[in-house]
């Protein structure tokens, strides 16, 4: 009877593995499709100016693989940066490349990169889909993998720079096609780089105070 429930139970979570792993694949192929799409129908104005942000992702992740999904939970951080092009208003989808650098656990290294599609499902609080690739660095061996990101918060045009801020939660999933299959699932908070620079910036200036004329 216990064989028979470890036979069941080893097959349902190859099924689930399978299932995640389908389910990456298909996602990869509606995101592509969708980023070509909006490249295609969407009308770019003249005057649009790309509009690009810097921003840090940390929180959970749990790492596993496509039989086992989540073995362990560990820290997720990255620094993102993206380029967006063809808006000119809040309403306006974007369109553009996008490179990360992060670690889970700081126990290896991610260089990631794609495209990036921003979706206007409200005006102040649009969608980023990122799809792409990633190479990670652990035990001496670098290993490829499938990249995949949902950002949802605040994002609106700045029609006073080519800067624009960002800050909201950011759903990830990290699917390895080597030898390895490693799984790596993020659920994270997406937080604007000035975050860590505008206060530097504020207390330089207030130690320097203002120069005599």
């Amino acid at each position: 009877m216990l064989a028979c429930q470890s036979t069941f139970n080893a097959t349902s979570a190859k099924r689930r593995g399978g299932v995640v792993a389908s389910t990456l694949r298909a996602l990869a192929g509606f995101g592509g499709k969708a980023l070509f799409v909006a490249s295609v129908l969407h009308s770019t104005p003249a005057y649009a100016d790309p509009q690009g942000n810097v921003s840090i992702i940390s929180g959970l992740c749990g790492e596993g693989t496509r039989d086992d999904l989540w073995q362990s939970t560990c820290w997720y951080n990255a620094l993102h940066g993206d380029v967006l092009l063809g808006r000119d208003r809040n309403s306006d989808f974007g369109i553009g490349p996008y490179l990360e650098v992060g670690t889970a656990g700081f126990d290896d290294l991610r260089l990631g990169g794609g495209g990036s599609l921003q979706i206007p499902i409200h005006p102040y609080v649009p969608a980023v889909l990122s799809l792409g690739g990633y190479a990670r660095r652990f035990d001496s061996e670098w290993q490829q993998g499938l990249a995949g990101d949902l950002f949802i918060g605040s994002r609106s045009y700045n029609f006073h720079s080519a800067y624009v801020m960002t800050g909201g939660v950011s759903l990830g999933a990290r699917y390895g096609v080597g030898d390895s299959k490693e799984l790596t699932l993020i659920i994270a908070a997406q937080l604007d780089s000035s975050v860590i620079w505008l206060p530097a910036v504020i207390l330089y200036n207030w130690i320097a105070g203002t120069p005599d004329e």
